[in-house]
């Protein structure tokens, strides 16, 4: 294929009449897709529907430790439970805690503590002057949120294939005391699919911040979401490595059954040390007396072990491979040697993300709405919405059906296409 920056106007020309007349094609039959979110698909959460049946109103609901399910009590979660997460988490049990559905609600309330009343006895965030986080980017757009709703000032760290750009991490941690985090998605990145590398974790733990309360907000969202049982991304566990390095508390770890059993009734959790856990428990008791022991005890019973998730994410890739291959075929077969996008094949998680020319991400966002595709929202990965390249995208295969996803495909190259097109005419 001839890049498109060596065609002659005229040639770009004459390719835009034929792309649009296709694009008028498509957008005549009025089409409604979402590649919007990173949601499970309705035949992934079928495959966790047996949880409704593993309690009933016969079951014995008194766990290993005698406590009764039905109560009050149990602020860390249940033992069973701990252990589940724990061994998900590749950290000890002593060192979770276990909270309701959603991580993401444990980490807004962890910068919301630390807003409030400090960590660890350090001065409340809401009493200092300035509060820095640094946002490695493309990001997650939740994440971003969470330090904007609390008006903390993010920083832009790029992403490298190896993760975030470490000297300028190390840079900024150590120069700079307001700065108190950091978020990451360690393993299969939203949205790059990327893993950290053993040398980005191995800094990590090594860092030296200027800051006593500065914490590594370890998102591992991912961690058992592989797309392939013999390709599969390492990722060395962060806890420990902190420990060895001197710095036992400087990192925060969550994880969710959200994407494994059913996002909107799953169970989170936190790892962290045993100071770190020990300050937060002392303000989660004014909080709450304890998470659904409940639907605890159901996920323990449904999975039983660390093993029976492991077997579970095999029936979720044998749904998510084919829809990424699908999405990365198209890519290939319609924009490989174009010169006008760049893409990562991830090997796990819920995410393809997409480079587009400069200049170009919001427009082609608009113009794959125009035909029935609604997209996540061009600057999403980025604190502010503000992508300063204007280029990258993110693709999320996960919810379509593999016919509506190649639909979806075709759409979105077209709008690359028609964007880039247009985009080089403009520069000529």
């Amino acid at each position: 294929m001839t890049a498109y920056k060596d065609l002659s106007k005229e040639e770009l020309l004459e390719l835009k009449n034929g792309l649009e007349a296709q694009f008028t094609e498509v957008k005549a039959k009025g089409l409604k897709l979402d590649m919007s979110r990173g949601k499970p698909s309705a035949e992934q959460l079928n495959l966790s529907m047996g949880m409704m049946d593993v309690l009933n109103s016969g079951a014995d609901l008194i766990c290993e430790d005698g406590v009764d399910c039905r109560n009050y009590g149990g602020l860390d979660g249940i033992t069973e439970a701990k252990q589940l997460l724990a061994d998900m988490m590749e950290v000890p049990k002593d060192n979770v805690i276990i909270f309701g559905n959603s991580s993401l609600n444990v980490m807004y309330d962890t910068v919301a503590r630390a807003m409030t009343h400090g960590v660890m006895g350090s001065t409340p965030w809401c009493r200092l002057d300035k509060v820095k986080f640094l946002c490695p980017v493309p990001g997650y757009d939740r994440h971003f949120a969470i330090t904007e709703h609390f008006g903390i000032e993010m920083i832009n760290v790029p992403m490298t294939p190896a993760g975030p750009d470490m000297d300028m991490v190390e840079k900024l941690v150590s120069k700079d005391p307001a700065v108190k985090g950091i978020w990451c998605v360690p393993k299969y990145s939203n949205p790059q699919g990327i893993t950290y590398s053993d040398e980005t974790v191995f800094r990590f733990a090594n860092l030296k911040p200027a800051a006593e309360d500065f914490r590594i907000y370890w998102d591992n969202a991912y961690c058992v979401h592989h797309l392939y049982e013999d390709k599969q991304d390492y990722l060395i566990e962060i806890l420990s490595e902190c420990k060895k390095a001197g710095n036992p508390d400087m990192v925060y770890k969550f994880s969710s059954t959200s994407k494994i059993s059913f996002p909107g009734s799953g169970i989170a959790a936190i790892a962290a040390s045993e100071a770190n856990l020990k300050d937060i428990r002392d303000m989660l008791k004014f909080q709450t007396i304890g998470h659904d022991k409940v639907n605890q005890l159901r996920h323990v019973r449904f999975f039983k072990d660390v093993h029976g998730i492991v077997e579970h994410m095999k029936k979720h890739a044998d749904i998510m491979r084919p829809k990424f291959e699908a999405v990365i075929e198209v890519l290939e077969r319609e924009l490989g040697g174009l010169g006008i996008g760049s893409w990562i094949k991830p090997l796990g998680g819920y995410f393809i993300s997409f480079d587009s020319m400069e200049g170009c991400a919001k427009a082609i966002v608009t113009k794959a709405k125009e035909a029935g595709l609604v997209m996540t929202g061009a600057g999403a990965t980025f604190p502010y919405g503000k992508d300063p390249h204007d280029s990258n995208i993110r693709i999320a295969p996960s919810y379509p059906t593999p016919e509506e996803l190649a639909v979806a495909a075709d759409i979105f190259v077209l709008s690359v296409k028609l964007v880039s097109i247009d985009k080089l005419l403009g520069n000529l």
